[in-house]
């Protein structure tokens, strides 16, 4: 690692500074679960090949409920079979390092932070999580876990009628929808923490971006605020991207072209020493 980004994050280290991770896709691709607009995300139905963003939206779930239930159950069993990685094991030593100094904003939806260890209070779900459900007709805002024995599918299966009640809201009785943001929905503070993030990102010393393109509209908020203020933009990815170009364009932006796996590992290394 360069030695000039050593010395930031040793000094950083020392201070009192806050510090917020940002994580998108790339960070799960290393467990083996695919991103989400690859080939994996499509979805037939008849003769029709669906996108993700046709398939991730709210229109399509109250045209086709079994449909997108049948796809986010596909995808269910991709992330059940997933198991956090280094990279996330990484993050769970920082947070217990910086304790109530730092903070984790996810894009994925995974579950794979939480499962890793690091805290539902200090992890910010922008997108939310695959594993949870909340009423599709909104006659309450409770979020449900996700029934332990309701069975993932395989691509072609359809639903049987044990699934279908499973789904169901406890409340109304009417379907349950996945707990995860929609293409044609908005960010809230309530579900997917917005005013939580950009507060955060006013008060962040050290930004480290892992994994993420900046496609979606939070993230970049984050990104430029962090730049706004001065702050320390750090960007992990396998390739150049967005996020990389507004680090290395920022007063004290540095980009580390590595696996998270590799990259976040190091990091921890150099907080502890």
């Amino acid at each position: 690692m360069d030695k000039e980004i050593i010395k930031v994050l040793k000094d950083f280290s020392k201070g009192s500074g806050r510090i917020t991770v940002m994580t998108g896709a790339g960070i799960s691709a290393e467990s083996n679960i695919p991103t989400f607009r690859g080939p994996e995300g499509f979805w037939t139905v008849g003769s029709k090949e669906y996108h993700p963003q046709e398939m991730a939206t709210y229109q399509m779930f109250m045209q086709n409920p079994d449909e997108v239930w049948k796809w986010y159950l596909y995808r269910l069993g991709i992330c059940r079979k997933a198991d956090p990685n280094k990279g996330h094991l990484a993050l769970v030593e920082m947070e217990k390092f910086f304790q109530t100094r730092f903070t984790l904003i996810t894009q994925n939806v995974d579950g794979l932070h939480l499962r890793a260890g690091n805290s539902l209070e200090n992890t910010y779900q922008i997108h939310g999580n695959i594993f949870f459900t909340r009423c599709a007709y909104e006659c309450t805002s409770v979020i449900y876990p996700i029934p332990k024995n309701l069975r993932a599918i395989t691509k072609g299966e359809d639903l049987d009628e044990s699934q279908r009640k499973l789904l169901l809201c406890p409340e109304c009785g009417r379907y349950a929808r996945p707990h995860v943001l929609w293409f044609d929905e908005a960010y809230n503070e309530n579900f997917y923490r917005y005013h939580s993030s950009i507060n955060v990102a006013g008060q962040t010393e050290l930004l480290i971006i892992v994994g993420t393109s900046g496609a979606t509209n939070l993230p970049n908020m984050v990104a430029r605020e962090v730049k706004n203020h001065n702050g320390i933009i750090l960007d992990i990815n396998i390739e150049e991207n967005p996020f990389s170009n507004l680090a290395l364009n920022s007063k004290r932006g540095y980009f580390i072209k590595e696996p998270s796996s590799v990259a976040l590992p190091a990091i921890m290394e150099i907080f502890n020493t």
